[in-house]
């Protein structure tokens, strides 16, 4: 059984009523009861949360305004930038190109790319682009944002570039790079694009709303309400967290960490609202997404979505399988990743040790726990100075585990 939410949800100081609408299947009602909250108390303007079980949507709820400086209000197919969730999207098309056979997870990057071989590269294997222990978070010379909409300048860049440490030797989080080098291993097995690949092979067949490259017709969409308009990003010196440790205030304010430098791999950071920001591909960081596509997304990772599943076992395991785990080089606290996706613990609790999934700086967070069969998807107008744990979506994954406790 389902259950209507339609209420408005009284202001928090400095805001307006927000209507709160959509459904929640009888014994999530406290996914309802914190997505309510987060207007209430946390500030959110206008986002949107969905959870899957087992295949079958049971939560689908979105409420505040469409644009985060605006009065229109969200829809129900109102979709947002997500920002680094776009992560754990990109590292599906790797995952399933090596479950396809087209792609050696252990083979050299330099075997598809040769010129990425450069500055003592030979040993970065493909492992190494999805687990951060490839050693390239930052640039030398920063991409400006024109620079970084070019799909040849990015990938020029990487290969060009030293590495920090040796690779496959430590892991530090790759937040542009990353996507630079993924998107390059895409063109180079495929012939394709990695948001052509993600259109044609991943939500075409599960119908997703979720782009990489938002398709024109879909941003003339966007003008009528479609897409919505974001927070502008913070300052590189944004910090991880509202109370973070010194040791984190300190690399963040440091303009020569390696902290602020691969934050600061694309300077000035883009206009995320800008048309041709939001149609160009960056795998690491500008994927637009309506919270069921995210959630819808994680449910076909792990099980069937109407007749649909992405990853088999094996792929499942290799997706989850630790792969770097402890003192991040670059977001200076201890993280754990598998081969593309944040693993539940340290900077990014999820739902349950065997989770997996991925945040985006500022609020989006996707993920799915197989041992529970729950997917999840929070995307929202509003970005807040977080990397990893932002308060809302962690409020509403709470909730999520109290349903399961009931």
């Amino acid at each position: 059984m389902f259950h209507a939410l339609s209420q408005a949800v009284g202001p928090s100081e400095g805001m307006r009523d927000v209507d709160v609408h959509g459904t929640v299947a009888e014994g999530f009602e406290p996914v309802g009861e914190a997505f309510a909250r987060n207007f209430e108390a946390l500030g959110d303007r206008g986002a949107a949360v969905a959870v899957y079980r087992d295949g079958r949507r049971v939560v689908d709820l979105w409420g505040g305004t469409r644009d985060v400086d605006g009065t229109e209000p969200w829809q129900r197919g109102t979709a947002q930038v997500v920002r680094s969730a776009t992560k754990g999207v990109a590292a599906a098309v790797l995952l399933l190109l090596h479950q396809r056979g087209e792609l050696d997870l252990d083979a050299p990057v330099g075997e598809y790319w040769p010129r990425f071989k450069a500055h003592g590269k030979d040993g970065v294997l493909v492992r190494h682009v999805l687990n951060h222990r490839a050693g390239l978070p930052v640039l030398d010379r920063p991409l400006t944002p024109a620079e970084a909409l070019d799909p040849l300048r990015g990938p020029e860049a990487v290969a060009a570039q030293a590495p920090a440490w040796e690779p496959g030797t430590d892991h530090g989080y790759h937040a542009l790079t990353y996507g630079w080098m993924l998107d390059e291993l895409v063109r180079r097995v495929t012939g394709r694009g990695t948001g052509e690949w993600i259109a044609a092979e991943i939500a075409a067949p599960l119908d997703l709303d979720l782009w990489l490259g938002l398709p024109a017709a879909e941003e003339a969409a966007g003008r009528a309400g479609r897409v919505g308009r974001a927070e502008a990003p913070e300052p590189a010196s944004g910090v991880l967290r509202a109370r973070p440790r010194r040791a984190v205030t300190e690399a963040y304010e440091d303009p020569d960490s390696l902290t602020r430098r691969a934050f600061a791999a694309i300077t000035p950071c883009p206009d995320q609202n800008d048309p041709a920001y939001r149609a160009s591909a960056l795998p690491a960081t500008n994927g637009i997404a309506t919270a069921d596509g995210l959630a819808r997304f994680y449910a076909a990772l792990i099980g069937e979505v109407d007749g649909v599943r992405l990853f088999d076992p094996a792929t499942l395991a290799l997706a989850r399988a630790e792969e770097s785990s402890g003192p991040d080089r670059v977001l200076v606290v201890n993280t754990r990743f598998g081969l593309g996706y944040m693993l539940h613990g340290g900077a990014s609790p999820f739902l349950g040790p065997g989770s997996f999934g991925h945040p985006g700086r500022g609020g989006a967070l996707g993920f799915a726990d197989p041992e529970t069969g729950i997917a999840f998807g929070y995307v929202t107008n509003g970005f807040r100075k977080t990397v990893t744990a932002d308060p809302r979506a962690q409020a509403l994954v709470r909730a999520v585990r109290a349903s399961l406790d009931r």
